[in-house]
């Protein structure tokens, strides 16, 4: 043990800068988990204890502040979003790996198009949703104009992390069932997609806890009603359009951080669930 321990300092006395990338390291991991346990702590002390039954009415008014319209937004707004980007999402990066020619300057440009997207700011997004779905097309406030606004914020991260998920899976394994008279699309579908299974879930879980935190976008296209919507047409809020309503108001702050607390909880449980899907998945 030791005579470890001496040859590990030796190696960092040759090299030092090793040494010094190190300690940046660890002190970045230990400030990051400090934040990390420090917000959950702050939400979990201040919400809490002002957790009560009538925040968990079906309908919402200005005596009870009910979030459960809220969850129930925030669910179906999240089903809705993955529904319309997933498939897209996923069939484009099916193209542009399996199809299209690699290196060319189609695929450099749609490369470079999802990374850029993926960088704007999610309320260019939502001026976006309001100039033409609520204005242009004439959906108003509703629960479709942000369902589609959203869909189209996480699409660029759906395709990049499963465009990386097929990289990731060895070119061996096309060639051998090519080799084995395998076609192409059989190919892709019972071979490709059920190795890159775990990288594209990985995505989907990002793209999940995106549209469970959103709320600038949410408040150029949804609205802010606070209602379960009867149709796509209706205004609804979100779980975190909800939060923000409550503080921007200023007289409803601990309603606000118990609704802080079941947003985590929600995203805990919606992770946690697709995590157990995606094992399932990889082991079948």
């Amino acid at each position: 043990m030791k005579e470890n321990n001496g040859n590990f300092w030796i190696v960092y006395k040759r090299r030092p800068a090793s040494l010094a990338m190190r300690i940046m390291v660890i002190i970045s991991a230990v400030i990051t988990a400090a934040i990390i346990v420090s917000l959950i702590g702050y939400i979990l002390v201040n919400g809490i204890s002002h957790i009560k039954p009538e925040l968990f009415a079906w309908t919402f008014n200005t005596e009870n502040m009910s979030m459960m319209p809220a969850i129930v937004s925030t669910v179906y707004m999240t089903v809705l979003s993955l529904v319309m980007a997933v498939p897209v999402g996923v069939f484009s990066a099916i193209y542009l790996v399996e199809y299209a020619k690699r290196g060319s300057r189609l695929v450099k440009v749609m490369r470079l198009t999802a990374e850029t997207l993926q960088g704007i700011p999610s309320i260019v997004y939502g001026l976006f949703g309001y100039i033409l779905f609520v204005v242009m097309l004439g959906w108003s406030y509703s629960f479709l104009a942000g369902a589609v606004t959203l869909a189209i914020m996480i699409l660029p991260l759906i395709i990049r992390t499963t465009e990386e998920a097929l990289l990731s899976v060895p070119d061996s394994y096309r060639e051998g069932s090519f080799g084995l008279g395998a076609g192409k699309r059989y190919t892709i579908f019972k071979l490709i997609l059920p190795c890159a299974v775990p990288g594209i879930l990985a995505g989907i879980i990002l793209a999940i806890g995106r549209i469970v935190g959103e709320s600038a976008a949410l408040l150029f296209t949804a609205g802010t009603v606070a209602q379960v919507p009867g149709s796509i047409f209706d205004s609804a809020r979100t779980l975190s359009v909800h939060m923000y309503a409550l503080l921007s108001e200023g007289l409803y702050t601990d309603e606000a951080y118990a609704t802080a607390v079941v947003l985590l909880v929600l995203v805990i449980c919606i992770n946690g669930i697709s995590g157990l899907i995606a094992k399932k998945l990889v082991a079948r």
